[in-house]
């Protein structure tokens, strides 16, 4: 049995699948916030990917109950409103970091791989540091968050 010192690094493997889900709810989310009808087409061409693979996703987060999606369309539940406002928050405060705090470059893709391991309390003492921005660089509002609240 390998019992690791506590001087010792642990590596974490996350789940594909959890962040795949994320990355979903989040392009939802934000096709909402742009005013836009959520469109199959319109989510396929956001995350790269074919068309019947977002059909795949969307029955399955419908499934899960974080999407309404029938012939009406696309609508997000409550929890997956929350989940896609989440995935928002955190990108766009580390944009912020990235941009405001450490002065380098953003790097998209760098946010997208940090976005999903970020937890409420991480995310909450980084918003809390970086003084509650309202807008990311890319002016876009960031969503408020129970620490914001709480300083106003």
């Amino acid at each position: 049995m390998d019992v690791l010192d506590d001087d010792e690094e642990t590596l974490f493997v996350g789940t594909a699948e959890a962040e795949h889900v994320e990355m979903y709810l989040k392009a939802i989310w934000h096709i909402k916030e742009r005013g836009e009808e959520v469109k199959i087409s319109t989510i396929a061409k956001m995350l790269n990917v074919r068309q019947p693979s977002v059909v795949q996703m969307l029955k399955k987060l419908n499934s899960k109950n974080l999407v309404t999606y029938n012939k009406a369309g696309v609508k997000l539940t409550d929890e997956g409103q929350a989940i896609g406002s989440s995935m928002m928050r955190n990108s766009r405060l580390l944009e912020v970091l990235m941009d405001s705090a450490l002065k380098v470059d953003i790097d998209e893709e760098m946010v997208c791989g940090i976005e999903h391991h970020m937890n409420k309390q991480f995310t909450d003492a980084l918003c809390t540091m970086l003084k509650h921005p309202r807008k990311c660089p890319h002016d876009h509002d960031i969503p408020v968050g129970e620490c914001c609240k709480a300083s106003s």
